[in-house]
């Protein structure tokens, strides 16, 4: 009787096995008569040294002759490397986790492993991020012997999903964990280390041919002819990585499919869709509770526990997002996915390791699969004592932040309340129904000699929004077109608009497209300043002219965010080189040229903080530039050493400097639509 995997296994994943295998026998082909021919190269070289020696005793024939039979040697070694090599994974940020920390998840795992036929992980991890993985050490002999896998399971990820949607979640892992499903996988993927191994990794045999020079100049002679060999080695083996990794990433692609066909298979379509579409929004909310407590480093605080904040934050940003909530969870649609990608251009992208969401979803719901049910309850609940749990992960996670003095932890209360009122962006008056949340007014030439009688309702209507959101698109897919004509994306057909073209026909495509942007850009436009035009004659209840104040206020600020970004990236693209191992002369010379773009960057941070909204910058922004201000002059590089506390100084600046342009940006253009709001709301009230 047939595996429960056997039996879902899709002809396009066996297509793609095959090849993978086709694939490793080519290497291996391709590698036996390279290790023949280098053994035979060491032979060669071994006689003529002997022989060398043989003809005549004496120290330069000596040494001749033992250069010889080294070259020949390393190159044999640079062959066989690899089989010393141990692939092991870093565990560093992991925790894990025994069955009497989880009883209730390990039960649902034995569950899960009995339906799926497979066997149980070697070990279960807990990692901080939004993810569940399978991983395992590897070496040569992997190819050989079969390996027990290990389960991660992040916390973020467990919180943001209820029971059913993890369980969901953990039967895709545990697909990947049938050994009939990870064997091909496995093989090509101990291949690929084995090639990446001989073209990068390198440093213990650079350093052991290195030695073998420094003894002598002629033996130093004999390598360099050796490193020439072994980089017409490394050519071909760039050749077969691209061969191997491209079949390699093809059966990756198939393996996530037929993953997810045994997780909907054991639990039903609706918790493993549920909790795909939400995972982007988990993600994007981890990432934004991070950088709130990265900005929180200078000030010496950090959570006891972070997962409550993360979840406050992706609660949030599902409200400011109109989403439903069902059982306590941000319900993520279609619509939600897909709201702005208005693009018309598909490509089956042959690097990717993994088909997109959409993809995915896709190829579920076309499947004859159960619909599943969903209790609501969280995932959460599958721990003994999680709040203890996620209190030692947010404690890993902050391990190796360094912090300059006492450290203090603040509350869920704290934080919500500091969050919202400093970190959070406030959201867009709804009245524009989202017209604003990617586009800006825009400079008016000329003034309309009279009002604009168009509907208010017709300016911010769904198809007005829809021209931004094309023109987005637009502008994206002839980017993308660009690339592929350019040989950066590496395809040879796509399909627009339903119709499938090839990588020449792009010349053709491109000026169609070029000519839409302009044509659907021009409609912008127009409707901006019908849009100036509509308010311009509306009297306002303060001052007559306040909207058209405000309005040439923003396009002020606009034109002085512009140059104030210029100034930001000259100073970053200044500052690059400290992050690479740089010569001091060279150090020097480069801070010398900086210090040009400092003068410029500190008198445009004095003018932004001069202006009087920027008393509504948060103080946490100010401060960091001020501190950066104090000095006139600033001493980042002293003989031989960088002085770090000047530069963290530098950096917490520049990074405050955007900050700041962005909280300025932000407070004109809202400025600017609450007025344009108050304007539109007052001609709604009824006349007394």
């Amino acid at each position: 009787m047939k595996k429960l995997s056997e039996n879902l296994t899709s002809q396009e994943f066996k297509k793609a096995a095959r090849k993978a295998i086709y694939a490793i026998i080519f290497f291996i082909i391709s590698y036996l008569i390279l290790l023949i021919l280098a053994v035979g190269l060491a032979v060669l070289c071994g006689f003529l040294g002997v022989l060398l020696i043989s003809i005549k005793v004496h120290w330069l024939t000596l040494v001749l002759g033992l250069g010889l039979i080294g070259m020949g040697l390393i190159v044999v070694v640079f062959l066989v490397k690899f089989i010393f090599k141990r692939h092991k994974i870093d565990r560093s940020h992991l925790i894990e986790i025994k069955e009497a920390d989880a009883p209730l998840l390990y039960q649902s795992i034995n569950e899960i492993v009995r339906q799926v036929e497979t066997d149980f992980p070697k070990k279960i991890y807990i990692s901080h991020e939004v993810n569940a993985s399978v991983f395992y050490d590897s070496t040569f002999l992997s190819m050989i012997f079969p390996i027990r896998k290990n389960l991660q399971i992040g916390m973020a990820l467990v919180n943001s999903v209820s029971k059913n949607e993890l369980k969901a979640i953990l039967a895709h892992e545990f697909g990947h964990f049938s050994q009939r499903t990870m064997k091909v996988g496995s093989y090509v993927y101990t291949v690929n280390q084995i090639i990446y191994n001989m073209l990068y990794d390198n440093e213990s045999y650079g350093r052991l041919i290195n030695w073998f020079a420094g003894i002598s100049n002629y033996f130093s002679f004999f390598v360099s002819l050796g490193i020439k060999i072994i980089e017409g080695i490394q050519w071909i083996l760039r050749k077969l990585y691209n061969v191997v990794n491209l079949q390699h990433l093809k059966l990756s692609r198939e393996m996530e499919f037929h993953a997810d066909a045994i997780a909907v298979n054991i639990m039903g379509t609706k918790p493993f869709t549920t909790s795909m579409m939400r995972l982007d929004l988990a993600n994007n909310s981890y990432d934004n509770t991070i950088r709130y407590y990265e900005g929180k480093i200078d000030q010496n605080i950090k959570p006891v526990n972070i997962y409550p904040q993360h979840r406050f934050v992706m609660n949030t940003q599902a409200e400011d997002a109109n989403m439903q909530f069902v059982d306590g969870l941000p319900n993520v649609t279609t619509d939600d996915l897909y709201r702005y990608n208005k693009s018309k251009l598909v490509i089956k992208n042959q690097w990717a390791s993994h088909p997109s969401t959409e993809d995915r979803i896709n190829a579920v719901m076309s499947g004859q699969y159960p619909l599943g049910e969903d209790d609501g309850q969280p995932a959460t609940t599958l721990f003994s004592n999680i709040e203890k749990l996620q209190a030692v992960v947010t404690d890993l996670l902050f391990a190796n932040v360094t912090y300059k003095a006492k450290v203090t932890a603040d509350t869920f209360d704290e934080f919500k309340s500091d969050y919202l009122a400093n970190f959070k962006a406030k959201p867009l008056p709804k009245v524009f129904n989202g017209y604003y949340d990617h586009h800006h007014p825009i400079k008016i030439e000329t003034m309309p000699d009279c009002a604009d009688q168009k509907n208010f309702s017709l300016l911010y209507d769904a198809g007005k929004v829809e021209l931004l959101y094309r023109s987005f698109s637009i502008a994206a897919d002839i980017n993308t077109l660009q690339q592929i004509q350019s040989g950066e994306i590496d395809i040879k057909s796509f399909e627009y608009d339903g119709v499938k073209y090839q990588k020449n026909d792009i010349y053709e495509l491109l000026p169609i497209l070029e000519k839409e942007l302009i044509e659907t850009k021009a409609a912008i436009e127009a409707n901006d300043k019908d849009i100036y035009a509509y308010f311009s004659f509306m009297p306002s209840t303060e001052r007559p002219n306040l909207f058209k104040e405000k309005y040439e206020a923003f396009i002020q600020i606009d034109h002085t965010y512009d140059e104030a970004v210029a100034i930001y990236s000259k100073a970053i693209a200044q500052t690059q080189f400290i992050q690479y191992t740089t010569p001091f002369a060279e150090i020097e010379a480069n801070f010398r040229d900086f210090s040009g773009t400092e003068l410029e960057l500190k008198a445009k941070m004095r003018a932004l903080l001069s202006l009087s909204e920027a008393e509504e910058v948060s103080p946490d922004t100010k401060q960091k530039i001020l501190s950066y201000l104090e000095k006139e002059k600033h001493l980042y590089f002293n003989v031989d050493s960088y002085v770090d506390a000047e530069l963290d100084i530098l950096f917490y600046a520049l990074n405050a400097y955007q900050d700041l342009l962005n909280q300025l940006f932000l407070y004109h253009k809202k400025k600017l639509l609450e007025e344009m709001e108050s304007l539109q709301l007052s001609t709604m009230q009824p006349s007394r």
